[in-house]
C-alpha cells in the first residue's frame, strides 16, 4: 500500500539517486508501520485546538460519534489539496448513506508555525471544504505532536515544505483508531465502508432488534459505481431472507426425519 508524500527531486549522480530512492522507500515503509501500529489505540481526549474563528475546540467534543480526522499543511501545493478535494464527495456519500450528523469531520493544520486559523479558513474555502459539517483547526507544537503520535501520522521538513503521510484516520465513538485510509486520491467506498463498520457494525448486540437492523443495513447498503452513491440493495436483503428461510426449512426437515427415525427405532 503506497503512501503519498511530497516529491523529493534534486539533480544527482545515478548512485546517489539510487541511495536516495532506497532511503525514501525505507522511510515510507517505516511511516506505514507507524500508522498501522496505532490501530486499536485511543486518541487523547484532552487535546485542545483553535478553530478558524478563534474558538476553542476540545478533541473530546467529537466523542460520541465516529470522526474522520486528517492532518494537512496549508502551504502544500499538491498532496494536501488532493486529500481534501477527494474527501469532500466521500463525505457527501457517507452522510447520504449513514444519516445526517452520524459522524464528524476534523482537519488539523500540522505546520504549527504557519497554519493559523485564518490560513486554514482560506485553505478550506479554496479547496471546496468551507462546509459547516467540516471543522478546520490549528494547534501548538506539543498538541500537534501528541495528535500525530496518537494517529500514527509521520511528517518531516523537506525542501520547500514537508514530507508526510497522506492518510485519513477513522476514529470510533470512543476516539479509538478504527481504520486508516491512505493516499492523496481514494475511492468513496474507501471512506464509507469503515464508517459503516463503526456506525452499524460495532455498537449494539446482534441479538437485539436494533443490532439486527444495523447488521442488515451494514450488509445491504452498497455502493453503485454508476451513480457514485450508496443505496439499500433490496435484492441482497431478499437473497439473505430466502437463504435464511431455506436453511430453516432444511433444519425442519432434518429434525422431522430424526424424530421419525428415533420413533421407528424405539418401536
Amino acid at each position: 500500500m503506497a503512501l503519498a508524500v511530497l516529491a523529493r527531486c534534486a539533480p544527482a549522480e545515478a548512485s546517489q539517486r539510487d541511495a536516495d530512492a532506497l532511503a525514501a522507500s525505507q522511510r515510507d515503509a517505516d511511516a506505514l508501520t507507524a500508522s498501522q501500529a496505532v490501530i486499536g489505540g485511543t486518541v487523547p481526549p484532552g487535546l485542545v485546538f483553535t478553530g478558524t474563528r478563534g474558538e476553542r475546540i476540545p478533541l473530546a467534543s467529537f466523542r460520541g460519534r465516529p470522526l474522520l480526522l486528517t492532518l494537512v499543511y496549508t502551504g502544500c501545493a499538491d498532496v494536501c489539496p488532493a486529500v481534501i478535494e477527494t474527501l469532500h464527495p466521500a463525505i457527501d456519500a457517507a452522510e447520504e448513506a449513514l444519516g445526517r450528523d452520524s459522524f464528524g469531520v476534523l482537519t488539523i493544520g500540522f505546520d504549527s508555525r504557519n497554519d493559523t486559523p485564518d490560513r486554514l479558513r482560506s485553505f478550506a474555502r479554496q479547496h471546496g471544504a468551507d462546509d459547516p459539517r467540516w471543522t478546520f483547526a490549528a494547534g501548538d507544537i506539543q498538541t500537534i505532536a501528541a495528535l500525530a503520535d496518537a494517529v500514527g501520522f509521520t511528517f518531516e521538513p523537506s525542501a520547500g515544505g514537508f514530507s508526510h503521510t497522506a492518510q485519513v484516520t477513522v476514529l470510533d465513538r470512543q476516539g479509538q483508531v478504527y481504520a486508516q485510509v491512505y493516499g492523496d486520491s481514494f475511492s468513496t467506498p474507501a471512506i464509507v465502508e469503515p464508517l459503516k463498520g463503526v456506525v452499524w457494525g460495532r455498537e449494539r448486540s446482534l441479538f437485539s432488534l436494533g443490532g439486527l437492523a444495523d447488521r442488515v443495513k451494514l450488509f445491504c447498503t452498497v455502493f453503485d459505481p454508476r451513480t457514485g452513491r450508496y443505496a439499500f440493495d433490496y435484492s441482497l436483503f431478499a437473497s439473505i431472507l430466502i437463504g435464511a428461510l431455506c436453511l430453516a426449512l432444511v433444519l425442519a426437515v432434518l429434525v422431522r426425519e430424526t424424530r421419525r427415525t428415533l420413533r421407528a427405532g424405539g418401536g
